[in-house]
């Protein structure tokens, strides 16, 4: 297996957005109800590169396999250093190492672009493999919020993780 990492750009955003759709419409993963569609995806890595966080994408067997990024937490200023991060791998390419290489990578370019904390909220049902991705990367439970969600006609919940970087840099971001 042959796993690359590297930056997205805009030219990626086909390729996630349809990773991402099939969770929208087959799981609890997201909250999402509707597939955002390429155009947004495109935004999206154009706005958080351009910011300054990192959005990797991870290329297996010459296609896009996954995605990660990080942006912002919450936008109030005080907040600069606390983000949330992301990550979704195509069906195919679970249970391989993909996902924990993709956050690991993304983890360490958001420490480097000035991170401190990194949230990450995973939605109750079809997420296992996510807790335990984010556990095994150093996050611990952070909390839990209950029924804030409702896809499937079920209601649903989130458990909140989070992981300290290395201290963002003094008058940094």
């Amino acid at each position: 297996m042959s796993v690359a990492l590297r930056p997205a750009t805009a030219a990626d955003a086909e390729a996630v957005s349809g990773i991402y759709d099939h969770y929208v419409r087959t799981s609890t993963a997201t909250f999402d109800l509707e597939p955002p569609g390429v155009a947004a995806w495109a935004e999206k890595i154009e706005g958080l590169t351009g910011a300054g966080w990192p959005f990797h994408v991870a290329v297996l067997d010459g296609r896009v396999a996954g995605y990660a990024y990080v942006g912002p937490w919450r936008p109030r200023p005080a907040y600069a250093h606390t983000v949330e991060d992301t990550v979704y791998l195509d069906p195919a390419a679970t249970g391989r190492g993909v996902g924990t290489r993709l956050l690991a990578s993304v983890l360490d370019a958001a420490a480097a672009a000035g991170a401190r904390e990194v949230i990450a909220v995973v939605a109750d049902g079809d997420t296992a493999a996510s807790l335990a991705l984010h556990r095994r990367l150093g996050f611990g439970d952070a909390g839990r919020l209950e029924r804030v969600g409702r896809k499937f006609d079920r209601w649903l919940g989130t458990t909140l993780l989070q992981k300290t970087l290395d201290a963002a840099p003094p008058g940094g971001r």
